[in-house]
Parts: structure tokens; sequence; C-alpha cells
């Protein structure tokens, strides 16, 4: 959690970008009894619905959350955002504010997902950051480019990163170098400029 999580938390909020990590139940650990649509997703879905329902007191625009996720994560980041779920009326009769509030993200940053099957996109889709090396497993490099086609040609605003040389995991390190090293700044070049 320190290269895609931790190290990429502190880096967002040294420029002013609140940032939190979530740590999710884990469906394709060994001997988990977890699922991806029934815990981690669920998880994720909490997570960003926490945000919305404390962003006054934490001063964060309820209108600016997003989701990153690396891997895994990125997939799960990316389920999020096709999910767009609003609050449950559940939630009102069971005066749950968390479980009142939108999961769905105002923008998704996706870096080296597995990509989920079956993603649907509109023009109404949150904007995607995507990025990955050139040197990940084909499905995730190359899977990626055409996700980022398929966002394209639905009407979705998106940017995509694939550095040359570069394999999986490289996240936030110190050891990255060349222009992979430089990712996280062009990620938040490309929120300020989203901003609307």
């Amino acid at each position: 959690m320190d290269h895609e999580g931790y190290r990429v938390a502190e880096y967002l909020a040294a420029r002013g970008i609140a940032a939190f990590v979530l740590k999710y139940r884990l469906a394709r650990a060994k001997g988990s009894v977890y699922t991806i649509g029934g815990h981690a997703l669920p998880d994720l879905q909490r997570a960003i619905r926490l945000v919305r329902s404390e962003a006054a007191q934490w001063h964060i625009d309820p209108q600016r959350v997003g989701v990153m996720g690396f891997s895994a994560g990125g997939e799960l980041a990316a389920l999020a955002a096709a999910a767009s779920e609003a609050g449950t009326g559940a939630a009102a009769r069971a005066n749950d504010p968390v479980d009142r509030q939108s999961s769905r993200p105002n923008f998704q940053a996706l870096l080296y997902p597995a990509i989920p099957r079956g993603l649907t996109f509109s023009p109404q889709s949150p904007p995607a950051f995507l990025l990955a090396g050139s040197l990940d497993d084909p499905a995730i490099s190359q899977g990626l480019a055409q996700l980022y086609l398929e966002m394209r040609r639905a009407g979705v605003r998106a940017e995509l990163h694939l550095y040359e040389g570069v394999g999986h995991g490289f996240g936030l390190r110190s050891s990255n170098a060349g222009p992979v090293a430089a990712w996280p700044q062009r990620f938040v070049d490309w929120l300020e400029a989203s901003k609307p």
C-alpha cells in the first residue's frame, strides 16, 4: 500500500489535493471468502459516500470526489465509475447520512488496471485518466488503449499515458526513472485542467 497508496496520497496532499487511502476486502487473495461485487466494490462505494457525507467538515467539494486505483484497485475504480449509484431511499428511512450520498465518482484514475469486462460508457461517464507501462501484460497495456478508444467513441473525456519500457506495478517509487517518474504531476495537471 506504500507505492500505490500512502506515497500517492502524500504527494497529492502536498499539492493541496485531499486524498484518502482505502484498505478494502480482497476478493482475489488466496483463501479469500470475499467477492468483488459483494464486498470489495461496496467497500469502495461506501468510502466515496463517506467522503461526500463529511465534505463540509473536511473542506472538500462534494462534486469533485474521484477514485484512483492501481492494478486490482483500478478494476474496482472502473466498476465504481460504471455503477453510478445514487443514495438509497432505504438509507433515508434508516437515518444513515452516509448511504444517502451518491457513490458515483466525479472522475476516475485507472493505473495499470485489471480491466473489467462489459463496461459501457456514455457522455455522462466520469472523465478518465488512464496510465500503464508498455511492457505490462497485453491484457492491461493493450486493453487500456482499447478502453481509451471505447471511452472516446462514447464521448467520455479521457487521457491515456502508456510509458515505453515500463512494466506493471511501478506506482510512486523513488526508483522510477525517466518519463514515468513524472506521472504523478501529469495526473495533477489533468485534475487542474478538468476543473469545472
